[in-house]
This record gives structure tokens, C-alpha cells and sequence, in this order.
């Protein structure tokens, strides 16, 4: 006759893994099944929500491009009818325009110039593939390379007149803010995370001289800074959320000083 295990003293079942190995320095350290502690300690890990150990970059999550994404939308649909939205836009301008220095406005301006914002982001490219992170820097390049795939359809659709010149068209949304987010976010990502509030900052100096001078709307300088957030996150986005992690779909990660971190993934199939 088998005898019933009494209650509260579970047996031991053979073939199951323990959850601890003998010998751990205190109850609920965890170990490999190896038994060789772990690369990195658990609660110094950022565990991604599917569950995947390691950390990333900061990267707006799906409700933010999401959001980006529909104020894009909005914004556009706006522009196209001249609603209310728009209307409020224009004053705003004209209460911004030539409210400092133009030399000042206009240099601020001059960070959005292809001649200034390219140089940047091909010094970090080139930093980036000597360093083993050829992935990165050519999903940077390939990003730069869609700004005016983007902005110029939407440039020639809504066919926005500007603040200072009413007969010319083709001001939303602005390309010298697209490509100055996309150069100077992409140098960031591709030499150290540390650098991302720099490329913030030169991107906010970009933005605000361009409406100070009368250059653009204010209007077109957001559109660009939605525009351009999903382009410049997907990498990070897809790392995070997808399902399988694409070759190289760590491109965008960096450790301390910009040197890559390594995968605890495993080996990719």
C-alpha cells in the first residue's frame, strides 16, 4: 500500500533543477546550472519586458512613438485645412519673430545645415566601424539618408508658405531640424549614451533659432521632432519589444565610454 506524503513536507522530485545550488552564500542567491555565479548580478540587471537580461540605452516606449505618430498626423492634417491649430501657430510666430539678434538666430540656425550636422555624424560613423559596430553606423547613415525621403513629399504636399516669405512654399515640415535631430542623436547613440543630452540640447538650439529668425513655424519644427523620433528609436524599439532580436538588433547598445556591451542572449541562429 503507498503511503500518502503528509501535508507541508513536500518530496523531493527527481530530474528538476533547484532553484539554488549548494553552497550559495545566502538563501535566494542565484546561481548557474554550472555552477559559477552569474556574469552580472541580478538586481544590477534591467531585464527587458519579454524577460531578456541586459540594459539599453533610454528609449521612449511604444506609447510615446505612438504619440509622436498622431501628433504627426494632427499637426499635418492641420496644416492642410489651416485650422485653429495653425492659426494659433502664427501668432505665436510673429510674437517669436527677431525677439533676439538675427547673427544669433541664424547661427543657431546654421547647426541644421548639411555642412555642419553631416561632418558630426560621419566623425561618429567612422568611430563606430573602426570599433567593430558596423551595423550602427550604417543604420546612422541609412537614417540620415531617409530624412529627405520624408520631408520632401511632405514639403510638397502641404506646400506651407513662410513666416517671412508668403509667396515662397515648402516649409513643413523643417528639414534643417530633421537633419540636425538624425545627425546629432545618431552621434550620440553611435560614441556614448552620455552625449544623448548634448544632441538633445544642439537639436532645442536648432528648433528655437530657426522660429526666432522667422525661418520656419513652430508648427514645422515639431512635425520634424515627430518625424524624426520613430526614425532614430527603431533600433532601440525593436531591441526592447520585438519578439527576435535581429542580428545586430543590439546596434544601438553601448556600455560606459561607447563600448558595446556584451550579449547575454546567447548565440544568434
Amino acid at each position: 500500500m503507498r503511503e500518502t506524503p503528509r501535508a507541508g513536507h513536500p518530496q523531493h522530485r527527481p530530474h528538476r533543477a533547484d532553484a539554488h545550488t549548494a553552497g550559495a552564500s545566502r538563501s535566494g542567491t542565484p546561481h548557474r546550472s554550472d555552477g559559477r555565479p552569474p556574469h552580472t548580478p541580478r538586481g544590477a540587471r534591467q531585464p527587458d519586458p519579454l524577460g531578456r537580461p541586459g540594459t539599453t540605452p533610454p528609449v521612449p516606449g511604444r506609447p510615446a512613438l505612438f504619440s509622436a505618430l498622431v501628433a504627426l498626423a494632427v499637426v499635418t492634417w492641420q496644416v492642410l485645412v489651416h485650422g485653429p491649430l495653425t492659426r494659433l501657430d502664427e501668432r505665436v510666430s510673429r510674437s517669436l519673430v527677431d525677439t533676439v539678434p538675427r547673427w544669433l538666430s541664424e547661427l543657431a540656425s546654421d547647426l541644421g545645415n548639411l555642412t555642419v550636422a553631416l561632418p558630426v555624424l560621419a566623425a561618429a560613423m567612422a568611430y563606430a566601424f573602426f570599433r567593430g559596430r558596423r551595423v550602427a553606423a550604417l543604420y546612422a547613415g541609412l537614417a540620415m539618408a531617409a530624412v529627405p525621403l520624408l520631408v520632401v513629399p511632405l514639403k510638397e504636399w502641404t506646400a506651407r508658405p513662410g513666416p517671412l516669405e508668403p509667396w515662397a512654399h515648402g516649409y513643413y515640415p523643417s528639414g534643417h531640424t530633421a537633419t540636425a535631430m538624425v545627425a546629432y542623436f545618431g552621434a550620440a547613440y553611435l560614441v556614448s549614451n552620455r552625449l544623448v543630452p548634448v544632441a538633445a540640447l544642439l537639436t532645442l538650439i536648432t528648433g528655437t533659432g530657426l522660429i526666432v529668425r522667422g525661418f520656419h513655424w513652430p508648427l514645422d519644427v515639431l512635425a520634424s521632432v515627430a518625424l524624426c523620433l520613430p526614425l532614430l528609436c527603431w533600433p532601440l524599439f525593436a531591441a526592447r519589444y520585438g519578439r527576435g532580436r535581429i542580428r545586430g538588433g543590439d546596434a544601438w547598445r553601448t556600455g560606459n565610454g561607447g563600448t558595446p556591451s556584451r550579449s547575454t542572449d546567447g548565440p544568434t541562429s
